[in-house]
């Protein structure tokens, strides 16, 4: 659990609410259903007009990454790596084999897999950095979609404060309708910048430094198996893989 997530959202939602108390104002008048719909809908409906279904989809699935960020344990990782050349130098190549059906993970199942097969160091290179270039692409294009909603919501909650304006303007003969049209329309402007600089924006640049991590961790694995293909001593591939560690 990334309690780091959790507390930036509880600080940046709770000043404002600290804030306006503060100022004498009153919870009630920034809760205002009306402009959450406008809000929230039309970024949503923004954003999904430019993203593609997959992408969309994975946004959504990787929204869960911000409170539980992928497990990358470099550390671990290098250990298994240094186990692998071990096992290669004693009983070969092909005993990989059997290493890479027990691993969960695809990326490095198909690297070993390579490795038995008897590929070329510089042809598990290429396979590896080009599969990894597209899974950074992809998910890179998941985190964008919070960048665009982070873009679009102010411009939306502009929107609905003109909604609300308009409201206002065609009824000054019925006092009792001002104060909601005007709430709406003040509140959706606050609705709008709120949840771009307090949630969207700040969601998608965690998902993009999270994508770099692995990225990185990846990028260790790629060299750390091109070693093992080649039989360098363990000694020298802990010595070049402890740098992606520091």
């Amino acid at each position: 659990m990334d309690i780091l997530s959790i507390l930036g959202i509880l600080i940046g939602f709770g000043a404002i609410v600290v804030g306006q108390q503060l100022e004498g104002g009153h919870l009630n008048t920034i809760l205002n259903a009306v402009a959450l719909l406008i809000v929230l809908g039309g970024t949503l409906g923004a954003v999904m007009l430019q993203t593609p279904l997959a992408t969309f989809v994975r946004a959504l699935k990787m929204t869960a990454w911000v409170f539980r960020p992928p497990v990358l344990a470099p550390e671990k990782q290098l250990n298994k790596i240094l186990e692998w050349n071990q096992l290669a130098r004693r009983e070969g190549l092909l005993k990989l084999e059997s290493i890479a059906l027990e691993e969960p993970d695809g990326f490095t199942q198909k690297g070993l897999q390579l490795i038995a097969d008897g590929a070329e160091p510089d042809m598990i290179r290429e396979i590896l950095e080009t599969d990894l270039d597209l899974i950074e692409t992809r998910d890179l294009a998941a985190a964008k979609v919070y960048e665009a909603m982070g873009g679009y919501a102010p411009t939306i909650g502009i929107l609905g404060a003109v909604l609300g304006l308009i409201h206002v303007m065609g009824n000054l003969a019925d006092p009792s309708s001002l104060g909601s049209g005007i709430a709406v329309a003040f509140v959706a402007t606050i609705y709008g910048v709120g949840l771009a600089n307090l949630l969207f924006l700040p969601i998608g640049n965690k998902l993009k430094t999270l994508i770099q991590r692995r990225s990185q961790v990846q990028m260790m694995l790629i060299d750390g198996l091109i070693s093992v293909a080649d039989g360098d001593n363990p000694r020298n591939i802990e010595s070049r893989l402890q740098a992606y560690l520091n």
